[in-house]
Parts: C-alpha cells; structure tokens; sequence
C-alpha cells in the first residue's frame, strides 16, 4: 500500500497516472495543482510519493523542489514532465529521494518508475541517461579536440604500449620532448595515468579500441 499524490495540470496524464495507480487497489491518491496544495498533502501524508510535472506547476526554481524535499524527507518525488533541461537534470538527479521520467517514456518504465518510488530507490529514465552518457560523450571529445598533431601521435604510440624511452627513439625526438608532451597530454585530458588517458581517447574514438589496447 502506498499513498500518492498527483501534481499536473493536464487532465490526460493526470487521469492516466490514476488509471496505472489504480491497478492496485490498495493505493490511496490525492491530486494537487499547485505547490501550496503539494505542501497541504504531505502535511498530512508526509511519506507519499509525489508524481508531479514540474513545468507545468507554480515552481519557479529547482531549489524549491529541494527545499519541499529538506522539509518533507520520508517523502519521494517522481519527476514526470515533457521535457526537461540538462541543468536541471544535473541539479536534481545526485538527490536520491528524487527519480527522473519523460511523458515520451513506455508504459513499462513508467511503472517501473513508480514502483522504484514506492520503494523508495532512486531511477532515472533511459532517455534522461542517454542524454548524460551523451552530454559525457561529447564533453571527452572537445577535450581530446585541444591536443596538438603532436600530442595526439604520442597519445597514440603510448596506446599501443611503448614506453616514453621508446617512443622517443622511434620518433628521432629528445626523451624530454616526449615526457613533455606526455605532462601535457594527461594535463588537457584531466587524467592521472596512462589508462585513465587512453580511456577518454577511445571513448571520443581518438584512438581505435580494434587496433590499440587499454
């Protein structure tokens, strides 16, 4: 058994949000449509889970959905809008008592959704985590994007296991020259070590995981 409240001012989704809840006969729903009446109904259910389209009610920030979360903590909030912006996904998915979903999602991760929430885990929709996987993803290629010719050589001959003493032999360059562009390779890559750095190389497709290994 669990209590529910339904926050969104579009009666089709609303309704069908009802429909999926209602399968269990044991779950009690409220409806809200704005956030004093969000407030007024944890009040009283303190521990429900709220299934709320942030876009289309009265917040005018995410940092009020962290507030009303700091205010009601044995509460659960399932985020479930049209869309929804990168920056506000960032702020709001570290927060475990939060969960991520998409109008656009299946019926099934939908329900998955809401017993993930029941539960109290924390989920976030594929859509939402491909964005981010893809956000990563292109963030690792701007990067690889600074590397000099030079660089992006030496990061390839250091892929395929050479040692700087043997690259600057096969390259006719100082030991010096190599170990510099190595300090810069791992500086503009934001790594630490040799795997770290072929890691986002591969990743941005730099370096080819077929022909070079980790």
């Amino acid at each position: 058994m669990a209590h529910f409240i339904i926050a969104d001012n579009q009666d089709i989704t609303r309704l069908g949000i009802e429909h999926i809840l209602q399968h269990d006969a044991a779950n009690t729903i409220d409806t809200a449509f704005s956030k004093s009446e969000i407030v007024a109904l944890l009040k009283q259910e303190p521990a429900s889970v709220v299934i709320m389209d942030y876009t289309n009610l009265n917040f005018t920030s995410p940092d009020e959905l962290l507030i009303l979360n700091e205010r009601f903590c044995d509460a659960h909030f399932l985020i479930f809008s049209e869309d929804l912006s990168l920056d506000f996904i960032h702020k709001i998915s570290i927060y475990n008592s939060f969960s991520l979903t998409l109008k656009s999602d299946t019926e099934a991760e939908i329900k998955w959704a809401i017993d993930s929430a029941v539960k109290g885990s924390h989920f976030i929709c594929n859509e939402i985590t491909n964005r981010l996987i893809n956000e990563k993803k292109n963030e690792q290629t701007n990067t690889t994007a600074q590397l000099t010719k030079s660089e992006v050589l030496i990061l390839k001959e250091i892929a395929t296991g050479k040692t700087t003493k043997e690259i600057a032999a096969d390259k006719c360059l100082s030991f010096h020259t190599v170990n510099t562009h190595r300090k810069n390779i791992f500086r503009k890559l934001n790594v630490n070590n040799v795997h770290e750095a072929i890691k986002v190389a591969i990743r941005s497709g730099l370096v080819d995981i077929a022909e070079y290994y980790i």
